[in-house]
């Protein structure tokens, strides 16, 4: 693939992931975003849709890095930055891959707790979305650093502040409000890694375009 298919495919990524999750708020009976984690769309008959979505979404991640490592080129977060991308990408692939378990109520009819015991695909995807979002915390804080050392402060802000954002919303220590701040802070995630796509693709056109010019003036 060319760098400017890569880069879009983290473009992607975000917008149509909370679309599909968007989707599926307002047509599944009995699912509440303030009580149950988004993670219990994937159980169900319907439980498809979210599980696609959790794959789609990862393979989007993966393909985007390989455009990422090839748009910061050197310097610092170029080797770092890339491969906790990678692991974003996989974590949302294993909550996909490996569903969770009913819980909190849903889907209906579900006792309104947290099981006892869990499957060993309950137990696997219990490890997937910290790793997907916290490597993704990673990211932004490597970038925000790069993004410090090219004198761009807004952006650097932009990275650290979301990075900052996102693991206070998923480790603050209260249950009772952990599925409404776990969807915030997927969302904020999400909003920065669509910009950072945004904002790579369209520094490489910027490249491309000056690479032809200085090509022409050249020759």
């Amino acid at each position: 693939m060319n760098t400017r298919t890569l880069l879009a495919a983290g473009v992607i990524a975000g917008p149509l992931f909370v679309a599909t999750v968007a989707a599926q708020l307002l047509t599944r009976d009995g699912f509440d975003i303030t009580h149950q984690p988004m993670s219990l769309l994937s159980v169900g008959d319907q439980g498809w849709i979210q599980i696609t979505n959790f794959v789609v979404a990862g393979v989007l991640a993966c393909v985007f890095a390989g455009g990422l490592k090839r748009s910061l080129q050197t310097g610092r977060g170029t080797t770092w930055a890339p491969r906790f991308t990678v692991l974003f990408g996989i974590g949302l692939i294993a909550g996909g891959v490996f569903p969770p378990d009913a819980a909190l109520g849903y889907p209906i009819g579900t006792p309104d707790e947290i099981p006892a015991d869990f499957t060993w695909h309950g137990t696997l995807h219990a490890f997937a979305p910290p790793l997907a979002f916290t490597s993704l915390v990673v990211v932004s804080l490597i970038l925000a650093g790069r993004f410090k050392n090219e004198r761009q402060p807004g952006w650097s802000f932009f990275s650290a502040a979301s990075g900052v954002v996102s693991l206070t919303l998923s480790a603050w220590p209260d249950p009772d409000s952990s599925s409404w701040r776990l969807a915030i802070s997927v969302l904020v995630g999400f909003a920065w890694f669509t910009a950072l796509a945004l904002q790579r693709l369209h520094r490489f056109g910027h490249r491309v375009v000056a690479g032809a010019v200085d090509h022409r003036l050249r020759g």
